[in-house]
C-alpha cells in the first residue's frame, strides 16, 4: 500500500523549497530528506549492506587533529542544494550541539554510499555539485558481489572536477589529505 505524501510535501513553497527551510519542516517529514535543485528527495529505507559499510568507515577512517567524522548531515552548498552525504570528514572546529548543516569549506571529504535508488545522484548529481562547491575529496561506495568497491576522486582545482584517483576492491588504500588504510571486507551474513 503507497501512502500519499502530506500536503505540504508537494508542490512545495512558491518558488521551490530552499536550504534553510530544512530545519523548519512539519515533525511528520520523514527523517531521511534532501534538498537537490530545490526539490526534496525522501531517502529510501536503509539496507543492512548501507549499515555495515557506513557503521566500518565510521569506525575506520581516522583523520587527523582538526578534522573529525561525522554521518549523515547535512551540506548547504547553495541556496536550493543541500545534500546529506552518508559520511564526512570535516573541521572539528565547525561541530557544535545544535549543528544541522556544514559549510562546503567545512568539509574536507564526503563518502556516498550508492543504492539502487540514489545511484544516478550519487555517480552523476552529487559528485558536480560537490566539485563546483570545492569539497577537495569524494567517495563512492558501491556493492558488488555483497561486498562494498571504494571509488576515490580527488578535485583537480583548476577545472573544478573532480579526477579518479582509484577504484579499491578488498582494501582501501588512498590519501585524503591523510592516509588511509581500511579493510573493506565485510563479514559473511549470518555471522
Amino acid at each position: 500500500m503507497t501512502t500519499a505524501p502530506p500536503e505540504w510535501f508537494y508542490p512545495g513553497p512558491p518558488g521551490g523549497w530552499t536550504a534553510d527551510m530544512l530545519d523548519h519542516l512539519p515533525p511528520d517529514a520523514p527523517r531521511r530528506i534532501e534538498l537537490i535543485d530545490g526539490a526534496l528527495t525522501v531517502r529510501s529505507p536503509q539496507t543492512f549492506f548501507r549499515m555495515q559499510v557506513l557503521r566500518l568507515l565510521e569506525s575506520e577512517i581516522r583523520p587527523p587533529d582538526g578534522l573529525a567524522v561525522a554521518r549523515e548531515m547535512t551540506v548547504t552548498l547553495g541556496l536550493r542544494q543541500r545534500p546529506e552525504p552518508d559520511i564526512l570528514v570535516v573541521e572539528a572546529a565547525a561541530l557544535h550541539s545544535r549543528l544541522t548543516t556544514f559549510k562546503p569549506e567545512q568539509v574536507h571529504l564526503v563518502v556516498e554510499v550508492a543504492s539502487d535508488e540514489s545511484r544516478e545522484r550519487d555517480r552523476v548529481t552529487k559528485p558536480i555539485k560537490y566539485s563546483n562547491a570545492g569539497i577537495r575529496y569524494l567517495w563512492r561506495i558501491e556493492e558488488e558481489d555483497a561486498q562494498p568497491v571504494a571509488y576515490t576522486y580527488e578535485l583537480d582545482p583548476a577545472v573544478r572536477a573532480y579526477v579518479p584517483t582509484g577504484i579499491h576492491h578488498h582494501r582501501l588504500r588512498t590519501h585524503a589529505g591523510f592516509e588511509v588504510d581500511i579493510d573493506l571486507r565485510l563479514p559473511p551474513l549470518g555471522r
